[in-house]
């Protein structure tokens, strides 16, 4: 159980990490309240946004400086015209793996990422079928009913038996880090030997959870290559949400497992290469947070993930309790959000109003909650959410990285509110 004080105290540590990466630091008091945490954190992550762009003001879009050399903390650029040789040195947001990794391929955001390498993968596979997960991310889904027309979609079935092992047409599993903990735990116990690709969406996870080492070890274990795609926006920014960025790391594989397979990596990054360039989907330099990749960065980002899985743990047992049959789902594998079902069916307009006017009334009673599209904050966020293998609309509620008794309160309080409000959500 972490104190009031000694949360504090770990918050000023946070805030010193951002404020040490000023050209001119601020004198930055331990703050005395959560409020004044997240007021500090973002203010000083615009005050480093607006630091780049007026120390970089050479590194424009046309590249028209042969002067100009970009960097963010310890990320250094290199492009020409629009970004579309984007080159990017710098430390890895994962755990460095035995046997390296390829040069990551950064894209605007993580939907960018995915969505270019599942464009690239119709120059290898005329036809095939994505092997989706139930409860897998909804916009994940729509990309591919809608843009990717060579991947026919194949939701896993529960049990999954041998669904993975089969021959036939050329095969990719999604891997999506949002499902449930025992679709998750299902997918990891089948035989990946008829797999040719893993797309492993690791948003959900930290950059080094020991769910990314597992999952990669399944992979070995099967000589499976391994794309691995990621929103940084999430969890790798210590909470501030510092700027639009995402990412595909290309898992270097044995020899033996790429002549095995029909889908060649190198192939793959190279076509991935080329359609972020003719999609425009090039990452944006400013956007690379500059504290990332030391020890203090490692240190407090597990530290706060520990936490918000913490609280986690302690609000499903809570509305496990106090809000069983309005429960939709507690047991994420990420364990970073719950999410609320009413006693009707929501739509998504109701379903928003219910985020909504749970964060403003809870606001106003001083909690430490706000309507956001998010998660990995210093304050709980709400927002609608559609579970597109079953249709549902519910409400996400994302756990905070907040001191525990403090948390208690305000998931008590959410139990409570929801409770209240169950005899027409509709219109509140």
């Amino acid at each position: 159980m972490e104190t009031i004080e000694a949360y504090l105290g770990r918050k000023h540590e946070e805030i010193r990490l951002l404020n040490g990466c000023l050209r001119g630091p601020r004198n930055v008091p331990c703050p005395r309240s959560v409020d004044e945490v997240i007021a500090a954190k973002f203010q000083l992550a615009a005050a480093l946004r607006a630091e780049h762009e007026l120390a970089d003001w050479k590194a424009t879009e046309t590249s028209w400086s042969a002067s100009a050399r970009p960097t963010s903390g310890p990320f250094a650029f290199s492009y020409d015209y629009q970004r579309a040789d984007l080159k990017v040195s710098g430390p890895s947001f994962y755990e460095a793996e035995r046997g390296g990794t390829s040069e990551a391929i950064y894209t605007a955001s993580g939907m960018a990422a995915i969505a270019a390498l599942l464009l690239a993968s119709a120059r290898l596979v005329t036809t095939g079928n994505i092997v989706v997960l139930p409860g897998s991310y909804g916009e994940t889904l729509e990309l591919i009913e809608r843009f990717v027309p060579h991947l026919r979609l194949v939701t896993l079935s529960l049990p999954p038996g041998d669904a993975l092992a089969g021959a036939g047409a050329p095969r990719i599993l999604l891997l999506d880090s949002c499902v449930s903990a025992g679709v998750f735990e299902a997918a990891l116990r089948c035989d990946g030997s008829g797999l040719d690709l893993l797309i492993f969406d690791t948003t959900c996870f930290a950059g080094r959870s020991g769910r990314i080492r597992r999952v990669l070890r399944w992979a070995r274990r099967y000589q499976i290559p391994v794309v691995m795609v990621r929103s940084h926006t999430k969890l790798d920014s210590l909470g501030a949400e510092y700027g639009r960025l995402g990412s595909a790391v290309f898992v270097a594989e044995s020899e033996a497992g790429a002549q095995a397979r029909r889908l060649n990596s190198e192939r793959l990054a190279a076509e991935m290469r080329e359609a972020v360039r003719l999609l425009g989907g090039a990452a944006l330099p400013a956007h690379f947070p500059p504290f990332v990749g030391t020890s203090a960065y490692w240190s407090l980002t597990k530290r706060r993930v520990a936490a918000i899985l913490r609280n986690g743990r302690h609000a499903a047992r809570h509305f496990a309790r106090e809000l069983a049959s309005l429960s939709a789902e507690l047991h994420f594998t990420h364990g970073l959000y719950v999410t609320l079902r009413p006693r009707h069916p929501f739509d998504e307009a109701g379903a928003r109003q219910a985020a909504e006017a749970m964060s403003r009334d809870l606001s106003r009673a001083g909690f430490p909650i706000r309507h956001a599209g998010s998660f990995g904050f210093d304050f709980a966020a709400t927002e609608w959410f559609h579970n597109a293998t079953t249709d549902e609309y519910s409400v996400r509620v994302a756990v905070p990285d907040l001191p525990t008794e403090l948390w208690n309160e305000l998931a008590a309080a959410i139990a409570r509110w929801w409770r209240a409000h169950q005899v027409d959500l509709g219109e509140v």
